[in-house]
């Protein structure tokens, strides 16, 4: 519980800060949705709550907090160890490719290394092919889909989910960043209703196997199943994307999945698919790429 003398005796930016650290440090709360120390996970906790910026903030430090706002921290703080929720859920936001975007427990936390790659707009491997569309597929937050439509400024996107619910999140930040006039959500079993062909197909579908996810620790057990479980091996769905993508891809097109631990499985499973796996400079791994000529001969 919130103890009054801890609301009487915290009183500034600073303080909770320091408070929070201790208290993370001195828990079994695991770090996996954007921090991977205590200092961190204080610093994002506290100043998303008081919607201060993550960064160039030492202005606000010393700052006094008003009562409602130093109950809300330190209920925050509780609700992180005690009941182990992430973050970005208290927040409901978390960050990818450096942008914002609203999240909560309709959808996963956003962390894919396929940001560098947005980035770095897949080359060398997409060379000097045009993107004039791309498909964000089990897209969640959206957060994937809307990262590619700030890089490649001229490209029609569209999100593709099963889940109602993770569509409702993504058509919120659609509108967050002001995409609507090219970027769409749509609802789709994998590729079952997808029409069309582009140029670029992106996936972090749902790869985690039966094992790993009965292993997960807490933090995990607030996202949503449907985005993480993917069968006993965890490539349901990345079979299930492998059979269909060259249908929907452009003559050119490149088609990239994530499939975390699971990659092992993966290329154990169909040797004969010659997949690229893709080497981060800013970690990660699990994440390959495959050309349309790549799944014409399999």
């Amino acid at each position: 519980m919130v103890s009054p003398q801890h609301v009487e005796q915290l009183q500034t930016i600073r303080d909770f800060l320091r408070y929070a650290t201790t208290c993370f440090a001195g828990s079994d709360i695991y770090y996996g949705h954007g921090t991977d120390n205590p200092w961190d996970e204080a610093v994002h906790l506290a100043m998303r709550s008081l919607s201060l910026p993550l960064e160039n903030n030492t202005v606000f430090l010393d700052a006094r907090l008003t009562l409602e706002e130093r109950k809300l921290l330190l209920e925050r703080i509780e609700r992180r160890v005690e009941d182990r929720i992430p973050v970005a859920y208290l927040v409901e936001e978390a960050w990818f490719m450096g942008l914002p975007f609203k999240v909560d427990a309709r959808v996963l936390v956003p962390r894919s290394p396929i940001a560098e790659l947005i980035l770095a707009e897949f080359q060398p491997w997409l060379a000097d092919t045009p993107v004039n569309r791309i498909l964000d597929l089990c897209t969640g937050s959206g957060c994937i889909g809307i990262a590619a439509a700030t890089v490649f400024d001229d490209a029609e996107i569209d999100l593709a989910d099963i889940s109602e619910d993770a569509l409702d999140v993504a058509r919120a930040n659609i509108d967050m960043h002001g995409l609507g006039d090219r970027v769409r959500a749509v609802r789709s079993d994998v590729l079952d209703s997808i029409e069309g062909r582009y140029d670029l197909i992106i996936s972090n579908p749902p790869y985690v196997d039966a094992e790993d996810l009965a292993g997960m620790p807490a933090e995990y057990q607030h996202e949503p199943e449907l985005g993480l479980a993917a069968g006993d091996d965890g490539l349901d769905i990345a079979f299930r994307i492998l059979a269909k993508a060259k249908d929907h891809l452009t003559e050119n097109g490149l088609l990239i999945v994530e499939v975390g631990n699971s990659w092992v499985a993966l290329q154990n499973a169909r040797p004969e698919v010659p997949f690229t796996w893709i080497e981060f400079e800013q970690g990660g791994d699990g994440v390959f790429l495959l050309t349309r000529s790549d799944l014409e001969n399999i």
